[in-house]
């Protein structure tokens, strides 16, 4: 740089600019104003000057002063018209200031917009992200944004399955967002999904404020297929934290009012499992959520083991208990009346919620009150059988070894004696881990279900006279199983007996040393404990 420079920008504080003071202050009027404001202000003249948060940094300065040194001419390009354009509005380089100045040659270059090709749309774009509160003040982002809006519902009314521009698509990831949603035929991936994925949420955000469909104004399917893609691909391809996911929280909860607009005929059980688990990693509106999950809730009769282990974390557990209960007590509010159709969606969630108990057991973190809380968010009406239920309890005390005997004994209030099988009555009567209260209650239950009288049973396809008996090896080996359970209650009841003998005696042996403490020492009877 020759020495006649006498002038020096600090551009925030990463490059150094050497300029004639002359050649700059020709076209930008605003740095003209600056400069002239210094010298009133100081005697003592000051040849360089400080610019913080200018347009596109550094790069955005040199492409102003290329500008100026080659007397109000560089090429403009998609590339760099947006730069150019915030730089000019920053810099005041206007008609008052110069004949066909920088912000008159990219507002020409603008107005072709209409004409510009995808790819040249994306790029303008793309570059606005570098500057974005500039090109949002200066109304440019707007602009672009409109032209791009103008075509993503084009898109919407036409279906789409090509680029202008040759855009990428792709049959794999076509046939996978089929296989999630379960949409009809026609419900396919739209091409320009992969070429918005890679903008910043708060692009995305201001393109669907533009196109109207907003948080709970999304009316519309394939936008809302688009940001689920998008919300995907986030967590796939960047690191979304706590830190950063509130930025995809209200494109999170458009996405959601968009699902729950289009409801079940649209998505599928399975496919409604996995909008809420893409949207909620970035937060919900409690409103917003509910309203999701009663959706979940009317169909979860459709709902598989899979779909219900949701990882969670919440509060310490490792599954989402929470949610699952949540979604259950939706489930009964919904179908809660006593038709046939109803119950055996109620059946078929027990089972359900069965598979999910046993499954979710061994986990060390469940309490006990979670576990309850699953088991119990389901009427008796839904278990024909409490067999599975038993399993899920033995399999959570096998797991859960140095639970209280009082938490044991409340873990087991859940179950329904009278339905359960014969075999699992036995196998809870010999269970070491099962309270011998709670297992004599099996045990007395199951006692009015032994038949008294001789076995006998009546055939359908004989006459009403005609009676068959059961074969002598069936009698003998039902009679064992009979004296079996007899037996072991009797050993209970027998044993129960002999507990509360020792305990009377226990209390006496008690009674006499306290007796004869106060007789030796009348001063510390006050203060001795007391025994029931």
């Amino acid at each position: 740089m020759p020495m006649t420079c006498d002038l020096q920008i600090n551009i925030d504080g990463q490059q150094i600019f050497l300029l004639k003071e002359k050649v700059i202050s020709k076209f930008c009027g605003g740095l003209k104003k600056i400069l002239n404001h210094q010298k009133r202000r100081s005697h003592v003249k000051e040849w360089g000057i400080r610019i913080n948060d200018f347009p596109g940094g550094p790069d955005g300065f040199e492409l102003v002063s290329r500008f100026c040194y080659n007397n109000g001419k560089i090429q403009i390009t998609v590339a760099n018209v947006s730069l150019l354009h915030c730089c000019a509005v920053y810099l005041g380089m206007t008609e008052e200031v110069f004949s066909n100045n920088l912000l008159q040659q990219t507002e020409t270059f603008l107005e072709g917009i209409f004409y510009w090709k995808w790819n040249d749309i994306l790029v303008s774009l793309k570059s606005c992200q570098l500057f974005y509160t500039y090109a949002k003040c200066y109304g440019l982002l707007e602009k672009i944004i409109c032209v791009l809006a103008k075509i993503v519902q084009n898109s919407d009314s036409n279906l789409l399955t090509s680029s202008p521009s040759a855009s990428s698509s792709s049959s794999s990831s076509e046939s996978n967002s089929a296989k999630r949603f379960s949409y009809a035929s026609k419900a396919r991936k739209a091409w320009w999904f992969d070429d918005l994925a890679t903008f910043l949420p708060k692009i995305i955000e201001k393109l669907f404020q533009t196109i109207g469909a907003y948080k709970a104004d999304n009316n519309s399917l394939i936008l809302t297929r688009f940001l689920l893609h998008y919300l995907n691909t986030a967590t796939q391809t960047r690191v979304v934290n706590c830190r950063n996911s509130i930025e995809y929280a209200a494109l999170a909860e458009t996405a959601a009012y968009g699902v729950i607009f289009v409801g079940r005929m649209t998505f599928s059980c399975r496919g409604l499992f996995w909008v809420l688990r893409i949207v909620s990693r970035f937060g919900l509106s409690r409103g917003c959520r509910t309203e999701l999950e009663k959706l979940i809730g009317g169909v979860l009769e459709q709902a598989t083991l899979d779909d219900l282990l949701v990882s969670g974390y919440d509060m310490g557990v490792y599954y989402d208990v929470n949610l699952v209960i949540r979604l259950v007590r939706l489930f009964v509010d919904i179908n809660g009346s006593e038709d046939g159709l109803s119950l055996q969606k109620l059946k078929r969630v027990g089972r359900l919620i069965d598979k999910y108990l046993r499954e979710i057991s061994p986990d060390q973190n469940l309490k006990v009150s979670k576990f309850l809380g699953v088991a119990e968010c389901l009427p008796d009406s839904a278990r024909d059988c409490y067999d599975g239920v038993y399993k899920a309890i033995d399999i959570y005390l096998e797991s859960h070894p140095i639970i209280s005997f009082e938490e044991r004994s409340r873990l087991c209030r859940c179950l329904n004696y009278s339905k359960l099988s014969f075999e699992a009555s036995k196998d809870l009567a010999k269970n070491p881990r099962i309270p011998p209260r709670v297992a004599m209650q099996a045990l007395i239950s199951q006692q009015s279900k032994i038949p008294t009288s001789d076995f006998v049973s009546e055939s359908p396809r004989m006459n009403p006279s005609q009676i068959v008996l059961y074969n002598e090896a069936n009698r003998e080996s039902f009679s064992q199983e009979k004296k079996d359970m007899k037996l072991n209650l009797e050993r209970m009841q027998w044993g129960v007996i002999e507990l509360e003998k020792l305990r009377k005696e226990m209390n006496g042996q008690v009674s006499k040393l306290f007796m004869h403490n106060v007789l030796l020492n009348p001063a510390r009877a006050s203060s001795s404990p007391r025994f029931c």
